[in-house]
């Protein structure tokens, strides 16, 4: 066995740390009708490491997928019948961002510019908001290469 099924086997069972501490964030989500169940956490994790491993990253914790339960909770595009595919279409783009900006913006920069547009003018699409940051990673790579990336910034002047 590999070391990465070890870990993913690790992480899937239903006493893991990592499925108990996903499923504590039920307190702060459900005042907006959001609750994950057991299976749905077990789902996330299986498609969380799956595009892990589609785009050759390596991620130990589960800090991104925390992030985006508590953030996206709070919007008023979250669909509780479309949760956990549309907590998976974002880990998807984030971890697709991730490699298109070569790690150069932070995590919470990432989730927020993400969040901006799924909030905003994508109003809840995730098909738009996957374009909308497809032409962001395009510009981001333009910018980068140019020397003037307006998205590598200290991440405490980040609104």
């Amino acid at each position: 066995m590999d070391f990465s099924r070890l870990i993913n086997a690790i992480q899937l069972s239903p006493q893991s740390n990592t499925v108990k501490e996903l499923l504590v964030l039920n307190e702060k989500t459900k005042e907006y009708g959001l609750v994950l169940t057991p299976n749905d956490v077990t789902t996330m994790i299986t498609f969380r490491n799956k595009v892990l491993h589609d785009y050759a990253r390596v991620e130990l914790s589960n800090e991104v997928l925390k992030e985006l339960i508590e953030v996206y909770a709070a919007s008023p595009y979250m669909d509780p019948n479309h949760y956990v595919e549309t907590l998976n279409d974002l880990q998807e783009i984030f971890y697709y961002l991730r490699n298109e900006t070569e790690d150069k913006i932070s995590d919470i920069k990432l989730i927020d510019q993400i969040m901006t547009f799924f909030n905003g003018p994508c109003a809840g699409s995730v098909e738009l908001v996957r374009s909308e940051m497809e032409q962001m990673a395009e510009n981001f790579r333009g910018d980068l290469i140019r020397g003037n990336s307006s998205f590598e910034r200290d991440d405490k002047t980040w609104n």
